[in-house]
């Protein structure tokens, strides 16, 4: 353990995975957040997306683990009150060209939870199976050293206090959307770096509820988006989180945004393809109001291509490449980016000429899967800005279109674009013979009428009423 200090911008999940891939070979690694953080899964103000829906990916919760021996991150999540929700038997999804069935192989596992929860879960898991890691509070304005090397961050001053120089051997940047980076290397003499900026107008507004009674283990419910009818997307989803709640998503794509007025907000997710999420949510207590949200365009800063790069500086997560939050992928993504970083560090050493270059390439391979994904299908909705769709992503989505329809009466066909969903799986499994015979041929069996309920979730259906 040669390098003595390590600092992490950022205390989200981002930052605390990549304080974990660092302190084994860091004898100290200091994260640094502007936001008070607090105590318990609350919220707080310095995350966008915190009011609304987030899916923590089977892919994103095995590095995850694989980043935090020891942990069982997946316990003390369950523990807390996190759901498991298996998307090839709890999961009802209205994809635009149909139902999809509900198997009875329990697969893809993925953990649902309100944002606070996922984030206060990993924090605790890093900081209590770490203990050179800590937490503190500091807004950072600057970086310190030259464009050969980064030496430290300089503190802006706070509450009166005076600004700080921090020496460090190590700096991450995972300060996510709102990230200086590109100011700061400018400031240091390291100029030129690209970007893209894909943003299909996406506007989320959300609202939690109360489980209705009857309903605890009603499954998560989606209505998807339309990518391929030319017209702006709209979508809707319950997700179950602890307490028994419901969290409630509404996803409208430029001209189509949903409302942030409640019952204007009810009337939206009636008039969905579906009636199903306006017809469960009528009948719901509402726990809070309604929240918009339209940070949620596709960003990337391709650090890996920059023709001089400091040594011991390396960005992860939002900060390197940012994802539309509809896909539900960038806390997942940013663990892959953190394995890179612990992978390197681990086969290389720390103090490795060159290292630093090394992992902001690999982080750039790791996020390459998720990047590709959600700009090929925001491309494709009018109204986009930063893309238009090119002949490849047009020929990509018929393919597309067809294996989902596929998808609908396929196990096989559905289990390929769960893998890749989840991070389970590089898009290339979309290809491979068992996908590409059903895209080709089609379903094997019939499509469904309506969604595919069981007879007791039917009996509730059909005795909803609206909540006074």
């Amino acid at each position: 353990m040669n390098a003595r200090k390590a600092v992490v911008i950022g205390a989200g999940p981002a930052g605390l995975l990549a304080a974990a891939a660092l302190a084994p070979t860091v004898a100290e690694v200091v994260v640094l957040d502007h936001d008070e953080l607090p105590e318990g899964p609350e919220h707080r103000r310095g995350v966008p997306q915190s009011r609304h829906a987030h899916l923590l990916m089977p892919g994103g919760l095995a590095v995850m683990e694989e980043l935090l021996p020891g942990a069982d991150l997946q316990g003390r999540l369950v523990a807390a009150g996190a759901r498991q929700t298996a998307l090839s038997s709890d999961l009802l999804t209205l994809a635009p060209v149909g139902w999809f069935r509900r198997w009875r192989h329990r697969t893809f596992v993925t953990m649902t939870a309100s944002r606070p929860l996922l984030e206060w879960g990993v924090r605790r898991a890093v900081l209590d199976t770490n203990p050179n890691v800590t937490v503190r509070r500091g807004r950072v304005s600057g970086l310190r050293g030259s464009a050969r090397r980064v030496t430290g961050v300089r503190l802006a001053g706070t509450d009166g206090t005076a600004p700080e120089d921090l020496d460090a051997d190590w700096v991450v940047d995972a300060s996510g959307r709102g990230t200086r980076l590109l100011p700061w290397l400018d400031v240091l003499g390291v100029h030129g770096i690209p970007e893209r900026h894909v943003d299909s107008g996406l506007a989320n507004a959300t609202r939690v509820y109360r489980t209705p009674p009857g309903a605890p283990d009603w499954p998560m419910t989606l209505v998807q988006a339309d990518p391929w009818s030319g017209q702006p997307g709209r979508s809707g989803m319950i997700v179950p989180i602890e307490d028994g709640q419901w969290m409630v998503s509404l996803g409208g794509m430029r001209g189509s945004e949903p409302p942030k007025d409640p019952d204007a907000f009810v009337a939206y997710a009636l008039d969905l393809p579906s009636p199903l999420v306006g017809r469960l949510i009528e009948a719901a207590e509402p726990l809070g109001p309604v929240h918009v949200s339209r940070s949620t365009s596709n960003s990337r800063r391709y650090l890996e291509k920059a023709r001089l790069w400091p040594e011991r500086l390396v960005a992860i997560g939002d900060a390197a490449a940012t994802f539309n939050p509809i896909y539900g992928q960038g806390m997942s993504a940013a663990a892959f980016g953190a394995r890179a970083l612990a992978r390197a560090v681990r086969e290389h050493g720390v103090e490795a000429p060159g290292l630093a270059r090394r992992v902001q390439r690999a982080v750039a391979r790791a996020a390459q899967g998720a990047w590709t994904a959600a700009v090929s299908t925001d491309v494709l909705y009018p109204g986009v800005e930063g893309g238009r769709a090119t002949p490849v992503d047009r020929l990509t989505a018929a393919y597309s279109r067809r294996l989902n329809r596929a998808a609908t009466g396929s196990y096989a066909a559905a289990a390929a674009l769960w893998d890749v969903t989840t991070l389970g799986a590089p898009p290339g499994r979309l290809f491979r013979p068992d996908a590409l015979l059903h895209a080709l041929t089609g379903p094997p069996l019939p499509a469904l009428a309506g969604p595919p309920l069981t007879p007791a979730e039917r009996e509730f259906l059909a005795g909803l009423t609206p909540w006074a």
